[in-house]
């Protein structure tokens, strides 16, 4: 689908704030309140917006560190990986899992309350898939200068 500029301020607008409310966006497209939530409603429909959220900082929750784990694998069968998958997906403290593409198969993002408790995250999940696993890196984010969504 092709987004005209008004379909990617609202975008844009939308992922700064998803709950910014129907009259502000209208008005910053210059749009009526019903052609705005036409607009959405098509966006969604077509597989451009996913899902409406927020995003939870996680130290405000008691979660100091914030872990990059990039992981290669060995001897896997489809269905090894699939397992493997659904257990880091179902993980509570990753929060993010990504397959990527050289030198290591997937990275994945363990949030944790301290340097003990991500080092029996990380113990618990190679003990587990020990089989499966052929290296580990592990890489603590000290400080973020910048994240965002995607955007356009």
């Amino acid at each position: 689908m092709q987004l005209d500029d008004k379909n990617k301020l609202l975008l844009e607008i939308l992922q700064k704030n998803s709950r910014e409310s129907l009259t502000n966006i209208a008005k910053a497209l210059k749009l009526s309140i019903d052609s705005t939530h036409k607009r959405i409603k098509k966006l969604y429909e077509k597989g451009i917006i996913v899902k409406f959220s927020i995003f939870i900082n996680p130290k405000t929750l008691g979660y100091d560190l914030v872990a990059n784990i990039q992981v290669k694998l060995q001897n896997i069968s489809e269905e090894e990986l699939n397992k493997f998958i659904s257990f880091l997906t179902h993980h509570k403290n990753v929060i993010e899992l990504i397959s990527i593409l050289g030198e290591y198969d997937l990275t994945l993002v363990i949030i944790a309350k301290n340097t003990e408790e991500l080092e029996l995250i990380s113990r618990d999940i190679r003990q587990k898939f020990k089989n499966l696993i052929a290296d580990w890196k592990s890489v603590i984010n000290l400080r973020v200068y910048k994240f965002e969504e995607y955007l356009l």
